[in-house]
């Protein structure tokens, strides 16, 4: 299997499988010097793991992150940095009734048609798992990055929506709720959506909006690496993302040019921001902001019919731990990418400057 890398000079290359001894990665990239803040990583970590609240998954993980390699006395080298994450609460026997069965939606299929093989016990590779490496490495990137600030938060669960542009709402709330919304009163609809669909055996979907502030002029490049280019790869490598638009997104395209340019003032700001602080693939200095379509998990508790490895139609039901709902515990994931991409362009663009 190829492809476990993301990044041009700031990389992430994350191994491990959802039910093996471990999970890591080694962070190519990151410039000696860089005194880090471990309590910071910590914290990024605690608002993925599993276990948090009623409306994710019951998994118990501590997911602390042992580093190996590449800081020294709390200071970055400018090697390698290694790190793992050992798992601790592998309940492997809740996928042995799917050894050979395809779950409808989910990875085992092309898997297994793929590479001939493929690790039943919770996905393998193919689980979300995985991307507590991403977070690891985000957290280095936002500290690598400090001064630009990158927040996300649950925008709709469903059909419930906040119907607020993040400019109108108070960003210092999203941590005061299981769903990390903002708004406490929708956020209070969403969760007792969530509750409600978990009782049924199934799941949802929604959407995380993320911010940018503090994004210098000038990261990205005109043709095929536009930053929005590479904020939207980033994001379409998480698990369960369907969707993905900065900017006025799929509504610009109901304006006219008139309505939908943005006009300069004097400061080099605009008055409006229907481009997402990104034009002609470069930032422009106003705020990034984009939207991030997340569908519902395909292991549901419900029972389904299927097909099992010999092409027979089988019946099969959901068992385990899984999330009713990932938008919550894929906040921190959604910053984490996005702090990736923004640190490998600020390199990016130091280096086009020498």
């Amino acid at each position: 299997m190829s492809a476990n890398t993301f990044g041009n000079i700031f990389k992430l290359t994350s191994f491990g499988e959802s039910h093996g001894l471990a999970l890591g990665g080694i962070i190519d990239g990151c410039p000696a010097g860089l005194k880090i803040d471990f309590d910071k990583i910590n914290y990024e970590l605690q608002r993925r793991k599993p276990g948090q609240s009623k409306i994710v998954t019951q998994r118990k993980e501590e997911d602390e992150v042992e580093f190996l390699s590449g800081i020294f006395e709390g200071t970055t080298t400018g090697t390698s940095i290694g790190f793992i994450i050992k798992n601790s609460n592998q309940k492997s026997r809740d996928y042995d009734h799917i050894k050979n069965v395809f779950r409808p939606s989910h990875a085992d299929f092309t898997y297994e048609k793929k590479y001939g093989l493929r690790d039943y016990r919770g996905g393998g590779r193919s689980s979300a798992r995985e991307t507590v490496c991403r977070v690891v490495a985000g957290a280095i990137a936002k500290q690598l990055i400090n001064d630009i600030k990158i927040i996300a938060y649950t925008s709709s669960v469903g059909d419930i929506k906040l119907n607020k542009d993040y400019s109108e709402l108070d960003l210092n709330n999203i941590e005061n709720n299981s769903i990390r919304c903002p708004e406490e009163s929708t956020a209070s609809l969403m969760i007792e959506k969530i509750k409600d669909i978990k009782k049924n055996g199934d799941t949802i979907g929604g959407v995380i909006t993320c911010v940018i502030k503090n994004v210098p002029i000038g990261l990205g490049e005109p043709v095929f690496n536009k930053l929005h280019s590479e904020l939207g790869r980033a994001m379409l490598t998480i698990n369960a993302v369907k969707g993905f638009e900065f900017g006025s997104g799929f509504k610009g395209t109901l304006l006219k040019g008139s309505e939908h340019n943005d006009l300069f003032n004097e400061d080099n700001t605009t008055v409006t921001n229907n481009s997402g602080g990104i034009q002609g693939g470069i930032s422009n200095g106003m705020d990034i902001y984009f939207n991030v379509a997340f569908k519902p998990v395909a292991t549901i508790m419900q029972k389904q019919t299927t097909i099992n490895s010999d092409n027979k139609e089988v019946t099969m039901m959901g068992k385990g731990r899984h999330d009713p709902c990932v938008l919550p515990r894929a906040i921190p994931i959604v910053e984490s990418m996005a702090a990736l991409v923004i640190a490998d362009y600020m390199l990016l663009s130091r280096l086009n400057k020498l």
